[in-house]
């Protein structure tokens, strides 16, 4: 009589599984928009010895404490870690930056006449233009601020 033997073969010692990942902020569970690392290491208050070689996150969540995070969920960075006010966090502050750049505030934007708002648009314009927009360093979003100040113009 032959016997077979049908358990599975255990796994080998050396297989890497990989870890888990998400989009989703580990505080508020909204899905999260990619950032830079670069973004996340120049907008940071704390040393950057906390920041490491990962796959950050954006969390624009308003009433949320977390600005940045791993996809892997090991690591977050809170409203107090960055440099900057974030305007999504702080949507109904008067004095927080919309335009990170060119230094444009909520309260300028918001109050601004029609003539006034487009002088707005075509100053951030003519400053991609020129070559001296960085929002992907100095935007706490990691990209472009013309979307929000279109968006509060409309």
């Amino acid at each position: 009589m032959t016997t077979t033997n049908t358990a599975p073969n255990p796994p080998a010692q050396d297989v890497q599984y990989p870890a888990h990942t998400t989009d989703q902020c580990p505080s508020c569970k909204q899905k999260g928009r990619p950032v830079e690392g670069q973004t996340v290491k120049s907008m940071l208050a704390v040393s950057l010895r906390a920041a490491r070689v990962a796959n950050y996150l954006f969390c624009r969540t308003r009433d949320c404490p977390v600005v940045y995070f791993t996809a892997d969920g090991t690591q977050t960075f809170l409203t107090g870690d960055v440099r900057e006010r974030v305007y999504q966090k702080e949507p109904d502050s008067d004095d927080v930056l919309v335009c990170y750049c060119f230094r444009h505030t909520l309260g300028e934007i918001r109050s601004a006449s029609s003539e006034l708002a487009r002088a707005f648009v075509e100053d951030i314009n003519a400053g991609i233009q020129a070559g001296q927009c960085a929002c992907d360093l100095r935007n706490p979003q990691g990209s472009c601020c013309l979307g929000n100040v279109r968006a509060l113009l409309r």
